[in-house]
């Protein structure tokens, strides 16, 4: 059962991530002048592809055990923020606004570690390079629009 329960979980992960297909970066954002730091660019669907898969391993195992309600309404909230990042970024080129979605994001992603923790521990451990990655999004982000601030719509 918990195999099923994963499918699930993976591919609320890959309906999320496939923003990425429908709202890919393209010229606009080649053109754009980001920090020295900024990751290669093969780096973002390795990465994804990892924390999709300990997400949805940390969401199945906590929706197998009792007491989970909370980790649970939190773990939709946050695949549902990082869902709309890549359109609102990408797609609207609202860098500001996408700046927003990933505090919100970010604040998502703590309390569902907290929650997951609190539930299972192995679940809140497997979603810290998770709250890392979106640190380093949000820090990509607010570069991104510091050094490009007349580009914004």
């Amino acid at each position: 059962m918990i195999y099923v329960v994963f499918a699930i979980f993976l591919a609320a992960c890959f309906a999320a991530g496939s923003t990425g297909g429908l709202f890919p970066p393209g010229e606009w954002y080649q053109k754009l002048r980001k920090p020295w730091w900024t990751p290669p660019n093969w780096l973002f669907p390795v990465a994804w592809t990892i924390l999709y898969l300990c997400m949805a391993a940390a969401g199945a195992r906590v929706a197998m055990s009792p007491g989970n309600g909370l980790a649970m309404a939190l773990w939709a909230l946050q695949i549902a923020l990082n869902g709309l990042w890549t359109p609102v970024f990408f797609g609207l080129r609202r860098m500001k606004l996408g700046l927003r979605v990933l505090g919100l994001l970010w604040l998502s992603v703590a309390a569902t570690l907290v929650a997951l923790w609190q539930v299972d521990m192995i679940a809140g451990v497997l979603f810290v390079p998770y709250l890392v990655w979106v640190s380093v999004a949000a820090a990509l982000n607010l570069s991104v629009l510091r050094l490009n601030r007349t580009v914004e719509h």
